[in-house]
């Protein structure tokens, strides 16, 4: 008879594969079909809810599952653990209780569909990034501060957030002035590209990856380019659509490429 003896770590691997799998098959049905909130909001989509609500409760379990994972399961003498945990930590707080409230979204609703199958990632992306940091990725002890992959890791994910935070503002920035109204964005990378947010978030979990070097943290940035390149691709096209002489020289998301 075949035996099939797999250790944790083994069966975790498996788990972070089937996830990475998944993602790239997202990858050509969101290219297909774009997601419909924000800009892209669209009806026969089901029951809505109301923007500010849909994202507090769709990036919710980035928050208190990974911290509920993160807090019951790390072990002493894992303190670039500690920092990892941190830096997901604060992106999170950010993007999930901060952000929501600084957006000028009202009267502005999203599916329900959308935020429950945003939620459902999110518990599957905490858990397995939660797992990671807590001793079946790697073993995130002192001596990891000292790896070549944590200094080009951290490197990529400071200089990805600094890009997704300005652009963020500068965009929040265009609605302060301008109502509810969407404008056409200017100056920095948005002279090269559309969406330079999506590309700061892009850069930040690329950083993840290479930072905590394991297979869950590969999974989220295979998720969030299956994710966000073809949003880029979405918005680049609605600006084309909505804006007469929209610059013809800029990208999607990435500069003289894409």
């Amino acid at each position: 008879m075949l035996s099939f003896d797999f250790t944790a770590e083994q069966i975790f691997d498996l788990m972070a594969i089937g996830w990475i799998v998944i993602g790239f098959t997202v990858l050509p049905i969101t290219l297909w079909v774009t997601a419909p909130f924000g800009r892209h909001v669209a009806s026969g989509f089901g029951p809505q809810v109301a923007n500010r609500l849909g994202w507090l409760v769709m990036e919710s379990p980035a928050i208190w599952l990974m911290a509920a994972v993160f807090l019951t399961r790390v072990q002493p003498g894992q303190s670039a653990a500690w920092l990892l945990w941190v830096l997901w930590m604060l992106h999170y707080i950010h993007r999930g209780a901060v952000y929501p409230f600084r957006i000028r979204t009202r009267g502005k609703r999203m599916p329900v569909l959308i935020v429950l199958s945003a939620f459902c990632f999110q518990m599957i992306n905490g858990f397995l990034n939660g797992l990671a940091l807590t001793g079946l990725g790697q073993n995130y002890h002192a001596g990891w501060f000292l790896q070549p992959v944590f200094a080009v890791g951290l490197g990529l994910f400071i200089v990805g957030a600094a890009i997704n935070i300005t652009a963020d503002n500068a965009l929040l920035r265009l609605r302060d002035s301008g109502g509810t109204r969407y404008q056409i964005p200017r100056g920095g990378l948005f002279e090269r590209i559309s969406c330079p947010n999506f590309l700061g978030e892009i850069i930040q979990w690329l950083g993840w990856a290479v930072m905590c070097w394991n297979l869950a943290a590969l999974s989220f940035a295979v998720w969030t380019i299956a994710n966000l390149v073809p949003r880029a691709l979405a918005h680049h096209r609605w600006y084309g659509e909505n804006f007469t002489g929209y610059p013809s020289d800029r990208q999607a998301v990435f500069p003289g490429w894409l």
